[in-house]
Formats: structure tokens, C-alpha cells, sequence
């Protein structure tokens, strides 16, 4: 990919994705082998003003040797100095950009019990944290191509070729062609007048349904809003967590889910790919894992199993079948660019920021929505080219938002 591409998209992040403010510290998080990039965004965030930028490198070769060679254990621990490191970004509100390159496929093979514990040990601490943060501050997830992730899209090109077109892919479902800047601010608009007509309508519960077997409804809190495209801090700053993005979402009513949901696309969840696999909820709970290759039933029977939450939903997202990233005609083996194909739903924690008029809550009004917690949040696509979903409003109207895998109005 030619610089001046490189150079656009890292400048769409650090503007459209984070919005790095005048005098704040910036953490990026990326893979060793992203060092080419990197270079462009941390240059873009002290162009922004932004006072110190570090970058947290990982590996995927060197994060499987943990995971073979470390106790469960150790693998969980949060030690004293991570502890403080986490305090420090709740009191200075550091922006972060997660670049994603990693291979879908790192850590099979692994002991999935081991990853389970260490996860079961080490999230609920960490969420601690988190949750002193959230909608605080600023942060933006967003993908280049890794040579193995490359391979994996386009089994049978060169990595050289590979590389390239993952980089045509990347470059068409985030808008790099023209200015990249205006493309997402028509974008956002665009986003913000579907939402807005989801939220007039007054939504009470959605039914889903698809020749796939999907035949699923799940009800909305009247307190709840969709939201799409770019968000704000509690401080006012605007800013674009995903990118790409094609999605209406909200979180629902974690006690009204019923019905079985077949996932459309294969996931890339805990380092492994499972495909053809749905659940069974009653009451907001999934009662029963399908899926028809036994090891696939495992890992996500292990998931649902961290915490109480991850058993139940933390949101619904609305995604035309025809959006720009199915329209590459790619499976990614990424969620980020997967969930943003089609409509999907997500198990575990809720977005509290979808509360009406959030800002201005009270803690005790935002724990009596009771909406999801859990330390994990998991997408999984469920968008058809024949799936309907038929609202039913508060006032007691029935209306199509999905005809055929695309909206309705």
C-alpha cells in the first residue's frame, strides 16, 4: 500500500476515530509486525497536539507461548503494577486505538479450559477499572492487514498478493477513497437519520425470522435509544469506536430473549474459528448451545460459562445486508469487520450509553434499567439475505424495519 494511503487512513484515525484532544496522552495497542504503520498514526497524534503517545506491542507467536507454558494461574493474575498502570488511565483518560491485524486462528490448538480460568480470573478485575472509564474518554478500534489474517481471507494468493487486496478491502469499508474525513461525516449523518427513525417509532420487541431456522424475539427497555456511527464522552468530545461501521444498535431487555438464532458467518472467538452454531434462549438466558462440530460447541459453552452475563444479551445491531463491507463478497474471520456485514447481536455486557438521556442519570436510574454486565461482550452475525424483522411498538403498532436482509422504510 502507497504511503499516501497509509498516511490518510492513520490521519481518519487519529481525527474521525479517537479525535486525539490538545495535551492528551494517547495508548495504542498493536502488533509488532504493524511497526510500518504505527509509525503514521503515532506521527498523526503529535500532529494532533496529543502530549505523549505509547505504543503496547503484542505477538501472536509470543502471547501463545503464554498461554502453552503459564499456569492458569499466572496466565490470570493482575499483579500490583498493572493495577496501578490501570488506575493511572482512569485518572489521566489516556485515547486508545486498538489496530487489529492478529490471525483468527492464533491460538488453536491451546487448552481452552486453561484460557477460560485465566480469563474467568483476570476480567472481573480488570472491568473494575474499565468501568471507572467508561464514556469517559475516547477510543476507536481498527483493522490492517497481518500476513496470516491476509492468508486466511485469501487462502489460495501469494502473501504478497494477499497483503494487497486485504488492503483494497480494508481501504473500501472504511472509506479511504476521496476525503476520507468528509466520506465518514456523510456517513455519520446517514447513520444518525436511520437511528432516529428506529428510536420515533418507539420499538417494545423485535421479532426475527430467516429460512435458516432463526425464529427469535427479544424486547427493548423504554428507557433504551439506538445509537450508530460516531459517539461523545461524557465530556462532549465526538468521536467513531469502530471503523468500520454500519450499525444501529442498542441493548435490550436482558430478561426478554426467546427463540433460537443461527449465526450467519463463522467467529473468531477465545483464538479459534467456529462456524455453523446458534443458540436457544428462554427468558433472556441461553439454555442450549447448537453446533454441529463438537469442538466448536465447546469453546462457546465455555465462553457463556465466564459469568452470569455472558449467558444473556448486551445488544442488538441493525445492519443491511447490503453494506459496503458485505458487498466485498470477503468473509474476514474478524468481528469488527464481520459484524459490520450484517445484522448481528452480541452476548454479554450492554452499552449503558444507549440509556435516554445517560449523561444526566443517576447511578441508582442507571441500575434500575438492569441492563447486561459481564466481562466479556461477544458479536455474532445473524443477518440473511431472506431474514425479516417485524417491530412491535409501544403504542401497538407492528411495523417492517427488515425486508429480505435490508431495511424496510
Amino acid at each position: 500500500m502507497n504511503k499516501t494511503i497509509l498516511r490518510n487512513y492513520a490521519k481518519l484515525i487519529v481525527k474521525m476515530g479517537v479525535n486525539v484532544q490538545k495535551g492528551q496522552d494517547v495508548i495504542i495497542n498493536a502488533s509488532v509486525d504493524d511497526n510500518y504503520f504505527v509509525k503514521y498514526v503515532v506521527e498523526e497524534c503529535y500532529k494532533a497536539k496529543a502530549r505523549k503517545v505509547t505504543v503496547d506491542w503484542s505477538s501472536d507467536d509470543v502471547t501463545r507461548l503464554h498461554y502453552k507454558y503459564q499456569k492458569a494461574k499466572t496466565l490470570g493474575e493482575v499483579t500490583d503494577w498493572r493495577k496501578a498502570k490501570l488506575q493511572y488511565e482512569v485518572e489521566t483518560l489516556p485515547a486508545r486505538i486498538h489496530i487489529e491485524s492478529n490471525d483468527p486462528d492464533a491460538l488453536n490448538g491451546l487448552d481452552q479450559d486453561k484460557i477460560t480460568e485465566a480469563r474467568r480470573l483476570s476480567g472481573p478485575i480488570i472491568m473494575e477499572y474499565r468501568e471507572k472509564m467508561d464514556n469517559k474518554y475516547q477510543w476507536t478500534i481498527c483493522g490492517i492487514p497481518g500476513v496470516k489474517w491476509a492468508k486466511k481471507v485469501f487462502p489460495n494468493e501469494t502473501k504478497t498478493n494477499a497483503m494487497k487486496k486485504m488492503w483494497e478491502a480494508i481501504a473500501k469499508t472504511t472509506r479511504l477513497d476521496g476525503d476520507p474525513i468528509e466520506n465518514w461525516q456523510k456517513h455519520n449523518a446517514n447513520l444518525k437519520e436511520k437511528y432516529t427513525a428506529l428510536n420515533n417509532l418507539k420499538i417494545k420487541t423485535l421479532h426475527y425470522k430467516a429460512s435458516n431456522g432463526t425464529d427469535f424475539s427479544v424486547s427493548i427497555n423504554p428507557n433504551m435509544i439506538f445509537e450508530g456511527g460516531d459517539e461523545s464522552t461524557l465530556g462532549g468530545v465526538v468521536y467513531n469506536p469502530n471503523m468500520p461501521t454500519e450499525e444501529c444498535f442498542t441493548s435490550p431487555d436482558r430478561h426478554t430473549a426467546n427463540g433460537v438464532v443461527y449465526a450467519s458467518k463463522p467467529l473468531s472467538v477465545m483464538g479459534k474459528v467456529v462456524d455453523n452454531f446458534g443458540f436457544k434462549f428462554e427468558n433472556g438466558k441461553i439454555v442450549q448451545v447448537i453446533a454441529k462440530n463438537p469442538e466448536h460447541k465447546e469453546v462457546l459453552e465455555k465462553l457463556i460459562s465466564l459469568d452470569e452475563g455472558a449467558r444473556q444479551l448486551g445488544e442488538v445491531a441493525l445492519v443491511p445486508f447490503d453494506s459496503p463491507v458485505n458487498q466485498t463478497g470477503l468473509l474476514f474471520y474478524n468481528t469488527l469487520y464481520d459484524e459490520n456485514a450484517c445484522c448481528h447481536l452480541a452476548i454479554g455486557r450492554a452499552f449503558e450509553e444507549c440509556i435516554k438521556d445517560f449523561q444526566n442519570k443517576t447511578e441508582e436510574e442507571i441500575k434500575a434499567i438492569d441492563l447486561n454486565k459481564s466481562m466479556i461482550h461477544v458479536d455474532f452475525m445473524i443477518g440473511t439475505a431472506d431474514l425479516d424483522i417485524v417491530a412491535e411498538t409501544y403504542d401497538g403498532k407492528t411495523v417492517q424495519i427488515f425486508k429480505n436482509g435490508t431495511w424496510a422504510f
